[in-house]
């Protein structure tokens, strides 16, 4: 095989590839002192029962809720396995939004600080019936009761 095919049949699956790898949000570098979402989701593997329990750095990538629920991400996709995800009841965001003095859906890109406890939480995916599917995948949750938990970094 001569030299340019050769080069070309390497180098074309890999720039077909590098089009399709997940990219990690552009985060700022983490606040001292603080764990952050490495830490914070090996942690949370190393010991699913107990988890990882102090005050966590993370910006906000994301926004969402579901069934009640309003979540927070540092991520965008919340099923990469570097997320966190603060999990609160939807009746706790007036008093959030007032400790905050925003709005939770203007919080993307901001630095948060939380205090709590990170633990894995296996995720079931729902069939068409509404039945768990059998698939399924773990996310680092932390729970968020109270709106002290929640301020924003310096």
């Amino acid at each position: 095989m001569n030299r340019p095919a050769l080069l070309a049949s390497l180098l074309v699956p890999l720039l077909l590839t590098t089009g399709c790898a997940h990219r990690l949000a552009a985060a700022p570098p983490p606040v001292s002192g603080y764990i952050g979402n490495y830490e914070a989701v090996r942690a949370a593997q190393d010991d699913p029962a107990r988890g990882i329990s102090g005050t966590f750095a993370m910006s906000v990538q994301a926004v969402g809720s579901d069934g009640g629920r309003i979540y927070l991400n540092s991520e965008r996709d919340y099923r990469h396995p570097l997320n966190i995800t603060l999990s609160m009841d939807a009746a706790l965001r007036p008093a959030l939004e007032d400790a905050l003095g925003l709005k939770l859906d203007y919080l993307q890109n901001r630095r948060l600080l939380v205090g709590g406890t990170a633990r894995r939480v296996r995720i079931d995916f729902i069939n068409a019936s509404g039945q768990p599917s059998g698939k399924y995948y773990y996310q680092t949750q932390i729970s968020v009761s109270d709106p002290r938990q929640v301020r924003f970094a310096p």
